[in-house]
């Protein structure tokens, strides 16, 4: 019986005590609602260009945490989907999530885990450690393997600030496979389909205690160079004033830089590209 049969009150489900999972919970209830119940019959498989992807993201830790970052394209095949497509989410005050892969799927899971998080905490009472956040996002990625077989995959990049940790050692990445692997990465990492390239541009810039404005534009550089490689990946527009979105996570949480911010970055790495196209060399 649903809710609505019922005339609008809830059902048993709510009032039994049982997990903390709100993901458990729904497949247990609501199935259906999940996202990651197979959208085809077996052996079915999704045509590559009929959903719109997402790439890429990246994260590097700096001097006061962890900084996260992604280009704004999505594309469908050789078609640009969207241009302006956010992919780096708050999953909470001291986490972020950010995606590649199949857009709708991913903006799906990020809001689940934000629920799962959030509903984690109010049933607890404290919030999950950071390890325990990247199991669980792991844990919704495997059940995703049905549809990342069927042509389906989501990819997400987690990052977090980690008040446990040694100084200089809060902030963290974790990177994930499609069968919900998980690995903790240092310093930097990258996803997507451009990730190789701005894996190769954060080898050679970055480093140890970068302050914010340092580890920003080594971000944009990497994104730039992924744009440059892959046709995937979308390079700033500045005629249409559409820039990566990067965002860091502190001691004081989640903050998005301001637009105005991340455009004065850009205008300055766009400009360096001028008299230098490849970009800077390492840092001696």
């Amino acid at each position: 019986m649903t809710d609505s049969e019922r005339g609008g009150r809830l059902g048993e489900e709510f009032f039994t005590p049982g997990t903390s999972s709100f993901t458990e919970f729904l497949a247990a209830h609501r199935p259906g609602l999940l996202p990651t119940r197979r959208p085809f019959p077996d052996g079915v498989r999704a045509a590559p260009d009929a959903f719109p992807h997402g790439t890429t993201v990246l994260a590097l830790a700096y001097r006061d945490g962890v900084m996260i970052a992604g280009d704004r394209r999505a594309t469908m095949g050789n078609l640009i989907a969207q241009r302006d497509l956010e992919k780096v989410h708050p999953a909470d005050d001291h986490t972020a999530v950010a995606f590649a892969g199949t857009v709708g799927l991913a903006l799906d899971m990020v809001k689940l885990y934000q629920v799962e998080l959030k509903h984690f905490e109010k049933i607890e009472g404290v919030p999950m450690t950071l390890n325990a956040k990247a199991r669980r996002l792991a844990g919704m990625i495997r059940q995703n393997l049905g549809q990342a077989m069927q042509g389906l995959a989501v990819v997400p990049l987690l990052t977090g600030y980690d008040h446990t940790a040694p100084d200089g050692e809060q902030g963290r990445i974790f990177s994930f496979d499609v069968a919900g692997g998980l690995y903790e990465k240092t310093d930097f990492h990258a996803e997507g389909s451009g990730s190789p390239y701005a894996r190769g541009a954060l080898k050679k810039l970055f480093h140890k205690g970068m302050s914010r404005r340092d580890a920003a534009l080594a971000a944009l550089q990497a994104l730039y160079d992924a744009a440059d490689d892959d046709s995937a990946t979308g390079g700033p527009d500045i005629s249409r004033r559409i820039f990566p979105i990067v965002s860091v996570i502190t001691e004081d949480g989640f903050e998005r830089l301001p637009e105005p911010e991340t455009e004065e970055l850009t205008r300055v790495m766009v400009e360096q590209r001028r008299s230098r196209p490849d970009g800077p060399t390492a840092t001696p």
